[in-house]
């Protein structure tokens, strides 16, 4: 056994094993039968976030000898040595966090050297418990096939309990570079209670279906079931035509825009007030259960009700579902854009509501040709819907929405 930075590990064979555990800076010399007289120093700085142990190690790699095919593992999540990974379920059955164990890498990978369908086709990515069980799950990679993430067959992790995760050499590149050892790291779990989110308080604003403050642009027809605004800017701003907002008012600060319009002035401006509370308001939730989950593609998950934040930009780019009770919030924080790929879904289940769905995106929002979107979005700039998208929310932009031949239909109460 090999103890490094405290924690031990699997017996060591070579070439040896590169361990992410702590703060902790290893130096090796690998047998010529590898690479002859090669020296790699790996430098790791992790960083935990605590309620979560959501948090990523940063390996800085120099090795002026080995080829640009080789790839490394730039971040791991949960981070290494994370003592407090929640595995609780709510009242549900839905899992808080703490279920999926990914690795990011600085280059492509050959799907089939790590992806694995069905479940334990593939042993390049495993979890273990500390007493030697493997877990049974599935591994798959985002669509950029840089991000591989282990998910547990099992509905939840065992609490207080010691994981180590480990990726084989088997692991190559698109280019069929292997990794230059295994990398392995631990975490240990807790049952934390699970604290459910209060819903964004929308205001006059929860009456919209579309809001913005620099106009609505239109490629027809469009189909919008509920009220349409936008303040401060000109109603004939507003390319929608009356027959296209199918139920609803359009309403407009002067007397520009549809033949059909109401102006309101003083309530557009209390409706965009509102609105910007709102985008303060889940851009100023804490503790979230998760921080940048799936390194920023969520594609293919399962998420269960709770605070997600994303300090990069946001890609969904296959289906997701949202499942979770009906009276369960979920509020998505990101701090780049979102960009939904055509034709892929959001789908709510196990009773799930539209109503308490909020994507709250400092940077441009699009949602693809055909995609189906669930939930208010609370847009800092730009809300693009391509042609033939769909939403059952709530396009609120802080400038422009574009439409498309789109459904927008505001969710139920």
């Amino acid at each position: 056994m090999r103890s490094i930075g405290g924690h031990s590990g699997p017996a060591l064979h070579p070439p040896s094993r590169a361990y992410i555990e702590g703060e902790t800076t290893i130096t090796r010399h690998f047998s010529a039968t590898r690479t002859s007289a090669l020296t790699l120093t790996l430098l790791l700085i992790t960083s935990l976030v605590s309620l979560g142990g959501a948090g990523q190690s940063v390996l800085a790699a120099s090795d002026t000898r080995a080829p640009t095919t080789v790839p490394t593992i730039a971040s791991v999540t949960p981070a290494s040595g994370a003592m407090r990974v929640p595995t609780s379920l709510n009242a549900s059955n839905n899992i808080v966090t703490g279920t999926s164990v990914s690795a990011t890498f600085s280059q492509p990978l050959a799907p089939a050297t790590i992806a694995s369908t069905p479940a334990g086709s593939v042993s390049t990515f495993t979890l273990a418990e500390e007493t030697g069980n493997t877990v049974s799950g599935t591994v798959a990679l985002t669509a950029s096939n840089t991000v591989a993430t282990f998910t547990p067959t099992a509905p939840a992790l065992l609490p207080n309990t010691r994981y180590t995760a480990t990726i084989t050499e088997a692991a190559l590149s698109a280019a069929g570079g292997s990794l230059a050892e295994p990398v392995v790291w631990t975490f240990t779990t807790t049952p934390e209670p699970f604290t459910g989110q209060a819903p964004v308080e929308l205001g006059v604003a929860s009456t919209f279906a579309i809001l913005s403050k620099t106009g609505v642009t239109n490629v027809p027809a469009s189909v919008v079931n509920g009220n349409v605004g936008s303040s401060p800017i000109t109603g004939a701003a507003i390319h929608l035509s009356c027959p296209e907002v199918a139920t609803g008012i359009i309403y407009t600060v002067d007397a520009g825009g549809p033949a059909c319009k109401t102006t309101d002035a003083t309530l557009l401006t209390t409706t965009v007030g509102d609105m910007e509370l709102a985008y303060a308001d889940a851009a100023g939730r804490t503790l979230p259960n998760a921080i940048n989950l799936g390194a920023g593609e969520i594609g293919g998950l399962t998420l269960t009700p709770g605070l997600y934040k994303w300090n990069t930009d946001l890609l969904i780019s296959t289906d997701v579902t949202l499942t979770g009770g009906p009276n369960d919030i979920w509020i998505f924080q990101v701090a780049g854009g979102l960009d939904q790929a055509s034709a892929k879904n959001i789908t709510l289940a196990g009773g799930a509501q539209a109503k308490n769905v909020f994507w709250q995106v400092a940077e441009s929002v699009s949602v693809g040709t055909t995609a189906h979107f669930e939930g208010t979005i609370l847009g800092k700039t730009l809300i693009a819907m391509k042609t033939g998208a769909s939403i059952n929310g709530r396009l609120l932009a802080q400038t422009a929405v574009t439409l498309q031949s789109n459904v927008v239909t505001l969710p139920a109460q």
